[in-house]
């Protein structure tokens, strides 16, 4: 069986974006750069692919993705409908409205849509793409986290997870360092 994996990048204070869903703050290193285009090049939205030379790379750890709809919408300021057009895409929403027929979206529990997914017969993983309250509400089912952990503290933003109190235990089994400070620490549900 697949797994739900949470793949995000963090500030020391533990938001994923700023207030307005800003990013621009993290200190990304070349080295870290580098490493995210060989290790997870389908993390990169379909747009950026094609500017660092990753067009048509294939999927090496995800080949479905989830997001919510906080997540989804900065992509149709670029312009597109279909930002990871590189993988299947699933939009949790109960009032967006899309009209591509590449992104699917999903109106109902969250839960039941990753436990079909992660049924599903694929060697690739599906990728929790953000936000806050979609991680919250998948906790039950997310597998493992990929945390990247940059050095600056945000101040305010959209949490790495905005809901109920829910103590969950996560072991650490496997941390990489870059020049910029940044650190990827894997965990896995224990």
């Amino acid at each position: 069986m697949r797994k739900l994996v949470y793949y995000v990048g963090v500030s020391i204070d533990g938001y994923i974006a700023g207030p307005g869903g800003e990013i621009d703050f993290y200190p990304l290193g070349d080295d870290m750069a580098a490493w995210i285009n060989a290790r997870y090049p389908e993390t990169l939205p379909t747009h950026v692919r094609e500017l660092v030379g990753l067009d048509g790379t294939p999927n090496q750890v995800f080949d479905t993705l989830v997001m919510g709809r906080g997540t989804y919408e900065p992509a149709l300021d670029i312009p597109s409908t279909s930002p990871y057009s590189h993988l299947r895409q699933y939009v949790v929403s109960t009032t967006i409205q899309i009209d591509d027929p590449t992104v699917d979206v999903w109106r109902d529990d969250p839960i039941e849509l990753v436990r079909r997914l992660k049924a599903e017969d694929s060697e690739l993983d599906v990728y929790l793409c953000g936000g806050g309250k979609l991680a919250a509400s998948l906790l039950p089912e997310i597998d493992e986290l990929i945390i990247k952990s940059y050095p600056v503290v945000a101040g305010t933003g959209i949490p790495a997870f905005t809901g109920a109190f829910d103590p969950t235990l996560f072991t650490p089994t496997r941390r990489e360092a870059f020049g910029n400070g940044a650190q990827v620490t894997w965990f896995t549900r224990a």
